[in-house]
């Protein structure tokens, strides 16, 4: 069991850019049509046994999919926890949980749900980032796209020198991606 960061990046570290869009993202057309990215999503999922994001990424996939007037688009199976300060509205269906405050007590409460399989942090990178602080993160999937945003949401705001992470695997996917995972090692100072 493995609690990843699995995400689209630009080659300058971002989510989105400062419109909080990804229109970047998809101008390389369907996604899943671009060479091994639907192999390799699938088998992600495969793996995922419940997730975590943060409100304003709940928020751009409820609109992005028009959810809220069709919750059968909603696209994942396990459950999901949604960091927030904030009410926000509930795709009907969906196992959905709404939570705030410390990472570590909900990341116990998912690990449980997971059942043995992973648990996937979706995003945003500031929550991805309290997972790091509290040694929660194993590991970091990113596929990097070839466009510079210079300004936006963060892939990861944190400084993570000390150790470094180590760098496992590389995948190209088509002409579009280079899939980096790295694994995530934790400092041995007390």
């Amino acid at each position: 069991m493995k609690t990843q960061y699995y995400t689209a990046t630009s080659i300058d570290g971002y989510l989105a850019d400062e419109d909080s869009s990804l229109d970047w993202l998809f101008q390389f057309g369907e996604i899943e049509e671009i060479e091994g990215v639907d192999d390799d999503y699938s088998q992600f999922i495969d793996q995922v046994g419940a997730l975590a994001m943060g409100s304003t990424t709940y928020e751009w996939i409820v609109e992005h999919e028009n959810l809220l007037e069709h919750p059968e688009k909603w696209s994942y199976e396990a459950p999901a926890w949604v960091f927030s300060t904030r009410e926000l509205p509930a795709v009907e269906g969906a196992d959905i949980h709404f939570v705030q405050g410390d990472v570590a007590p909900v990341h116990s409460d998912m690990v449980t749900a997971a059942d043995g399989k992973n648990v996937w942090l979706v995003g945003g990178g500031d929550l991805v980032g309290q997972f790091h602080d509290q040694g929660l993160l194993d590991e970091i999937i990113l596929s990097v796209a070839p466009v510079t945003l210079a300004s936006g949401a963060p892939l990861l705001p944190r400084r993570i020198t000390d150790p470094p992470l180590k760098l496992v695997n590389v995948e190209k996917q088509g002409d579009v991606f280079a899939v980096l995972t790295y694994e995530v090692q934790q400092s041995t100072e007390s």
